[in-house]
């Protein structure tokens, strides 16, 4: 095994952790659900981060909308006595990502090839093709060629 893939499988590892978590995003935002949870003023607030209230109110709207900065969640979450955490969370165990991804481009380059030689009238068994998605399913995962992610 390369270094190159020792270090992937640790990246792997970090990620993998956060499979599995699932938190929904409340209606009104965080910063509006936990500071009325807290049972503080979006003055209060205000007052402890230096800011304005109407500063407040365009950081709250500003994250329904997607448009605030993390840096700005984390001041706010920290003035809330809170952590700010955000995570990527796949959908199932990065491998699994890494595989279905392998299989998609396998299954494209057997499809591309069997086209080309369906037209020179030396078309592929489909069991043959099954076996040579696997093939390359395996290949594309170990050597992860530059263009590895891109749909082609």
């Amino acid at each position: 095994m390369s270094v190159k893939q020792v270090v992937r499988q640790h990246y792997q590892a970090v990620v993998d952790l956060a499979q599995g978590v699932t938190i929904q995003v409340p209606s009104e935002g965080w910063i509006r659900t936990v500071r009325k949870a807290l049972g503080m003023s979006g003055a209060q607030l205000a007052r402890r981060m230096g800011v304005t209230r109407a500063r407040i109110a365009q950081a709250e709207q500003a994250e329904l909308e997607g448009g605030i900065t993390l840096k700005s969640m984390q001041a706010t979450a920290e003035a809330m006595g809170c952590r700010f955490v955000y995570a990527f969370v796949p959908p199932d165990t990065i491998e699994k990502v890494i595989l279905a991804q392998a299989r998609k481009r396998a299954e494209a380059i057997v499809a591309t090839a069997g086209k080309h030689m369906a037209l020179e009238d030396q078309a592929v068994t489909g069991s043959r093709n099954g076996q040579e998605v696997i093939r390359l399913t395996n290949e594309l995962i170990h050597d992860m060629p530059p263009d590895f992610w891109q749909d082609k």
